[in-house]
């Protein structure tokens, strides 16, 4: 094994078959939180697929080769360990959150799940009516009903535009067989992350990494082509909703392209209560309850988003408002506003280093996408070498591509197609 030491406390290891481990040294803590990253999520899926990545996440608690769910549960929790897993556009991750001293069964607990489930039948019919369940859930809701069309203006028919959760009709279809294949084609050492963060020693939890995972096959990279921006409009009134939600968005750059911009300018426009969306919108002009501005970057594209919900008759102020704002950030970016982003996303950094389990996401993003892990110091350096030309610059360039937007709820005619045509004569389109 080659192993490097990107920063104090954290240890890098590449084992043979490509899997990698990183275990980050916290030895004031008295507990140890582990996660395996597995790089196969929505944006890896075809549209019959859509979903099977959630579904996988779901099933790989049901039952392995040598353990019920029941055991599976029990094994952990009678150490007093938290487990849980979630799926995202780019990523699966199974966690598991105890005592330090109990890190290395916890670790073979996880391999377990990742590489022995077996699917039973019986527990997969079970399991399909607890996703449909979700699924329901989630096409209740108007924000998320809003963000899924959102993507589809942001990305049209690529991968990366589909749903995590999926389709009800895939959900209701994927056979056992169809998630064994799936996880053999997906679930490899070259898509592996096995991360430990806590009072542990590294050198052991390498091996012990290195016994669980070192027989995994290596396959390929699970790579994704990035995909082209589209832009556009997309509304749909929602019965039993007395709101209009709204998601506004403009391309930034992906992970790949290392440019912390975007995510500074997200923080310049609405990262807080004085930031100008917040100010501006709600506290002087009372049209919104609830604003917020971010930048969802991922490995393959990145996201200037702004979400908002309102009553429908300050739909049109409230896009003429954001609009005016995004418009005078492309002129002028004022210092003060500056300086508190920088602060603020420093301060966000410091929550990150406090959180394992956050901690180690950003690490294993870090590493699948630049090949190391910054340090914080590194990462509150580049912020800080950001002046008010570099950010001014993020917003003229998202503003020259077409923006996406989606409104859920109750709908009032016209004011998506106004909002766009205006900014559409402002790039002279």
């Amino acid at each position: 094994m080659l192993a490097v030491r990107p920063e104090p406390h954290t240890s890098i290891c590449q084992l043979p078959n490509g899997v990698r481990v990183i275990a980050i040294a916290l030895p004031w803590l008295d507990s140890v939180s582990l996660s395996v990253f597995v790089r196969a999520g929505s944006q890896h899926e075809n549209a019959r697929a859509n979903g099977i990545s959630h579904v996988v996440e779901h099933m790989a608690f049901k039952g392995t080769e040598t353990r019920d769910c029941q055991r599976i549960n029990l094994d952990a929790e009678r150490l007093g360990g938290e487990v849980n897993a979630h799926t995202d556009k780019d990523h699966t991750a199974f966690h598991i959150h105890g005592l330090a001293e109990h890190a290395v069964p916890f670790l073979h607990m996880l391999a377990d799940i990742v590489r022995h489930s077996n699917f039973p039948e019986a527990e997969l019919e079970r399991e399909r009516q607890v996703i449909l369940q979700e699924f329901a859930e989630d096409e209740d809701d108007p924000l998320s009903t809003a963000y899924k069309l959102f993507d589809r203006n942001c990305f049209g028919r690529h991968p990366l535009a589909q749903p995590v959760i999926g389709t009800q009709a895939n959900i209701r279809r994927f056979t056992r067989d169809e998630l064994l294949a799936y996880v053999g084609q997906h679930y490899t050492g070259a898509n592996v992350v096995v991360a430990v963060a806590g009072r542990i020693d590294p050198e052991t939890l390498q091996h012990e990494a290195e016994k669980a995972f070192g027989t995994m096959r290596a396959g390929p990279v699970n790579a994704v082509a990035p995909p082209d921006w589209r832009g556009g409009l997309r509304e749909r009134r929602q019965a039993g909703s007395s709101q209009s939600h709204v998601v506004l968005g403009f391309p930034l750059p992906s992970l790949a392209a290392d440019d912390p911009a975007g995510e500074l300018a997200a923080a310049v426009f609405g990262e807080g209560m004085s930031s100008p969306l917040l100010d501006e919108l709600r506290e002087r002009r009372g049209l919104v309850y609830h604003a917020s501005c971010s930048a969802d970057v991922l490995p393959a594209a990145g996201q200037f988003v702004v979400e908002a919900s309102m009553a429908p008759e300050h739909l049109d102020p409230f896009l003429d408002a954001v609009g005016t704002l995004l418009l005078d950030h492309a002129e002028r970016i004022d210092a003060i506003a500056l300086e508190r982003a920088r602060n603020q996303l420093a301060v966000r950094s410091l929550r990150t280093q406090e959180r394992p389990f956050r901690r180690l996401e950003e690490a294993v993003q870090q590493l699948c996408v630049q090949g190391r892990v910054r340090s914080r110091a590194e990462q509150l350096e580049r912020l800080q070498a950001l002046g008010t030309a570099e950010v001014g610059s993020a917003f003229r360039r998202l503003l020259a591509e077409p923006p996406a937007l989606a409104i859920v709820g109750k709908l009032k005619p016209g004011a998506g197609e106004r909002f766009v045509q205006r900014l559409a004569t402002a790039r002279g389109a």
